[in-house]
């Protein structure tokens, strides 16, 4: 039977990339997980309004008009608390002499940062940097293999 495989494709590939940057895999029924790629797939949709792209040239005055911009708005800040906690317990719980994960890595850069006052290595852009890896390697990956896929059933003596 024919099938659509791009859902499955997301969540494994976002399941890779998670075990990338927060050193932690999610089962794919995992609710937090799913609400993750459900907001970010939104996100991906509004993108292509009018209003979220007066909003990236005017967001002063698109701050207090409605719209699809404003959904974004929200869920970007879901998506951002869901990272905020994933960094806090990682301060909590970080060892310098064995990173985990990505954001390990980058709270270790911090701490050798720390005298720096004109250093980038902060928690918003660990949280931002985090946003950034998961949100193009996800799309892009999982586009990549539905497309090989695609080209692998119209050209079966490929394989």
């Amino acid at each position: 039977q024919p099938f659509d495989p791009s859902n499955f494709l997301v969540h494994a590939v976002s399941n890779i990339i998670c075990s990338i940057i927060f050193g932690d895999r999610f089962d794919y029924e995992d609710e937090k997980f799913v609400t993750l790629i459900e907001l970010l797939e939104e996100n991906n949709k509004l993108q292509n309004s009018i209003y979220t792209q007066l909003y990236n040239f005017i967001p002063a005055v698109m701050d207090y008009l409605p719209g699809p911009h404003q959904q974004m708005i929200k869920n970007t800040e879901k998506v951002d608390q869901f990272t905020f906690k994933i960094i806090a317990e990682h301060q909590k719980t970080l060892d310098p002499t064995c990173p985990r994960d990505f954001i390990d890595a980058f709270l270790n850069k911090m701490e050798q940062e720390k005298g720096n006052g004109h250093s980038e290595f902060t928690v918003e852009t660990l949280s931002r940097t985090t946003l950034d890896l998961f949100l193009a390697g996800t799309g892009t990956t999982s586009v990549t293999l539905r497309h090989g896929f695609l080209i692998l059933q119209k050209y079966p003596e490929i394989v």
